[in-house]
């Protein structure tokens, strides 16, 4: 009989990809098979913490319940993954496969996608780990030669199952106790409470917030001018600007400094996502998608990285990469390439992955035959590995200060010495915009001398105002994320912030999805702004909750639990303390219950009766109850698409009939689209289609 090792991977893409390298070529009905290996797959995760219902009468939400802490974890395997489960059970369970090859994704939750399988499909042979970061052909190869044994990374998985569990119990009894006092649905999460705080907070400084005005006085000499200190007062402005009429213009001291501006690092996940969004309006979701499909495609290394480095044992072939890649690229043609390689090499600040970059498949790709949205990402990331590894940015920065009716006005100029990395930063942008990006940049000053008296054209003054801080969007959000509790956070933390950058994008599309925040277009720009629910929930949840040094300290502990320093029990005895101490001490606020009511607002018409649509907790729905139009929020449409029927949308098809969708998510090639949807109702059923081509309808 002949012997085989199972490999199990994440996903089929990645199945195939490992398959392909191995040589293994014979399909069968869940698995491949060839050359002594059978490689099948998981589809996410398969197996999952099980509901509250698995543990007793839970399924009515009451009060008296509460805390519903688990003496004994139970496990579900998802309806819609049953079959793929039980033929990854059937290849565990075979007399010829004699190892297991656990080749989910290299971090904490691949680790727990495949253990939890694993464990649930009762198999106890043994396990080896394959780790790695790059799906092409030649790391996958490398990968198999350096397999480890899977009790190595016992502590990972210990650390990733206190998370998922310790998520549960907070995020169950949170929910349900809120939900319970305030009468409606009421989803609290240990990391999408806190986010939402942070959007709430920044809508109040900005409600708060009172403009000042404040005064400069502007000095006008030939070729350039010089600004003085802010002035508090008008009347003070205006008479610097008369006394300056009459004074002369004295050159009291110029300064010169030759500066430079050092490459950025290459691309975490974070900064890609934040990047894409400012640069190209993607959501952080549909960059996470994009960037997934690529290293499916072998395009693009993993990318639910949080490093921005290389190892060392990379540095030898970088150079034939970049050289690759600059060819590959046409913004980089007639530009000056480098390869400081060394730049990008730092053993210390890689953890479970390196920094995003293409691979050499890109080389032999036709571009213009990937999807938009992923061709335009791929060429942000080579762009960042160009920029990266190029020549620091040279420039001379000058000031001149003078001195007019005893106030000093200062001036400053820059001079460029070297573009440097610049140079390809601007062709990239220009290419993906379709446009030069405006930069303010200084220009250069005359040459004067100190105690020259320059002529004077003309004083004026200058009104400004202090700004308010501004909307979040994805990129300033994402930002605020990467680094809010950090503070409380240890140095060598695995995770800083809310979140990680796997996660982040989920979080931000459940707050919408949960009616909690709103995309609302500001021009170009789409900025996330909370809504009355969010509002009055941030206003009752204790600041425990919505704070994030929560996290922080439980990235703290599962840190300790990874290198083996904590015991996960004590870990999770911390967490039911804390939630016992929730239930047993909340005080429900005083008139909570009014607070979250809303008016009904209005999105449009109904299309079957006239009457007014409103805007309900679950749907948009006519204001007669007998009409029966209805279009609900957690439609299967738009969810398969990875979409969200958002009041944005619901308000076009009403108007339109249609509206454009972009970035939709194809569950069958895992690719994204663009699509006309247009809404079809025929007095009894409500139904959607897409349309493709040229139709136009309102964009959303």
């Amino acid at each position: 009989m002949t012997q085989h090792k199972l490999i199990i991977a994440e996903k089929p893409s990645v199945a195939q990809s490992i398959a392909a390298a191995l040589g293994v070529k014979e399909r069968k009905q869940g698995y491949l098979q060839g050359k002594g290996y059978l490689v099948s797959w998981c589809v996410g995760h398969l197996v999952e913490l099980a509901e509250p219902e698995a543990y007793g009468d839970y399924g009515k939400w009451q009060y008296v319940d509460l805390p519903i802490l688990p003496d004994k974890w139970q496990y579900a395997v998802l309806p819609s993954s049953k079959q793929q489960f039980n033929i990854l059970r059937q290849l565990m369970a075979r007399e010829d496969v004699t190892e297991i090859v656990c080749a989910t994704d290299a971090g904490r939750e691949g680790e727990l996608i495949f253990r939890l399988v694993y464990a649930v499909a009762g198999c106890t042979k043994p396990v080896l780990r394959l780790w790695i970061s790059s799906m092409e052909e030649t790391a996958i190869r490398k990968g198999f030669a350096n397999l480890r044994p899977s009790a190595e990374y016992d502590a990972l998985y210990h650390a990733a199952l206190c998370r998922a569990q310790a998520d549960w119990i907070v995020g169950i009894n949170a929910t349900r106790l809120f939900s319970c006092l305030y009468r409606q649905t009421l989803q609290i999460g240990r990391v999408m409470t806190p986010t939402l705080a942070l959007i709430v907070q920044r809508e109040a400084e900005i409600a708060a917030f009172r403009p000042v005005p404040f005064y400069n006085v502007v000095l006008a000499m030939n070729g350039f001018t010089a600004t003085s200190e802010r002035i508090e007062q008008k009347e003070d402005a205006e008479r610097l600007q008369t006394a300056c009429r009459d004074a002369p213009v004295i050159v009291k001291r110029t300064e010169r400094k030759e500066k430079s501006e050092n490459p950025p690092a290459l691309y975490d996940l974070t900064t890609l996502q934040r990047d894409a969004n400012r640069l190209l309006g993607y959501t952080a979701q549909q960059t996470l998608d994009y960037a997934q499909s690529l290293y499916e495609k072998k395009l693009c290394t993993y990318p639910r990285t949080d490093s921005r480095y290389l190892t060392g044992d990379m540095a030898d072939g970088m150079p034939v990469l970049v050289n690759a890649i600059a060819k590959a690229m046409s913004f980089a043609k007639g530009l000056y390439i480098s390869a400081e390689i060394q730049q990008v090499i730092n053993d210390g600040k890689v953890t479970d992955h390196h920094a995003i970059i293409p691979t050499m498949t890109l080389k032999d790709t036709n571009l213009a035959e990937l999807p938009a949205g992923e061709r335009s990402t791929l060429y942000l990331i080579s762009a960042r590995l160009l920029c990266a590894v190029g020549k620091k940015h040279d420039y001379a920065e000058t000031i001149i200060t003078l001195e007019c009716a005893g106030v000093e006005f200062t001036a400053k100029g820059c001079t460029e010495l070297h573009p440097g990395w610049r140079a390809l930063d601007a062709a990239c942008k220009a290419m993906l915009k379709d446009k030069v990006e405006k930069e303010v940049t200084e220009k250069p000053l005359p040459i004067v001398a100190e105690g020259e008296v320059l002529e004077l054209i003309s004083a004026s003054v200058k009104e400004g105002k202090t700004t308010p801080p501004k909307h979040f969007t994805e990129d300033t959000l994402l930002s605020v994320m990467e680094s809010a509790g950090s503070d409380d956070a240890p140095e060598d933390a695995e995770r800083k912030g809310l979140g990680t950058p796997a996660t982040r994008a989920g979080i931000l599309e459940k707050l919408v999805k949960t009616g909690y925040v709103e995309r609302k277009r500001a021009k170009s720009t789409v900025h996330l702004l909370p809504t009355h629910k969010a509002l009055s929930l941030i206003t009752v949840v204790p600041e425990a909750i919505q704070s994030p040094k929560l996290t922080a300290e439980w990235e703290s502990r599962l840190k300790e639990i990874e290198r083996g320093q904590l015991a996960p029990e004590e870990f999770m005895a911390e967490t039911t303390r804390m939630v016992r101490e929730l239930v047993d001490t909340y005080e429900m606020a005083q008139d909570g219950q009014v607070l979250f009511n809303q008016p009904k607002e209005a999105i449009g018409v109904c299309p079957r009766c006239g009457s007014r649509v409103m805007d309900t907790p679950k749907a948009f729905s006519c204001e007669k109850k007998d009409c029966g139009f209805v279009l609900w929020k957690n439609s299967r449409f738009f969810s398969a698409k990875r979409k969200q029927l958002t009041r944005q949308v619901a308000a076009a098809l009403l108007k339109e009939g249609r509206v454009k969708l972009k970035g939709c998510y194809s569950e069958k090639h895992g690719t994204t689209y663009d699509t006309t949807v247009v809404l079809e109702d025929d007095g009894n059923q409500v139904r959607y289609k897409m349309l493709f081509g040229s139709e136009k309808g309102a964009n959303a």
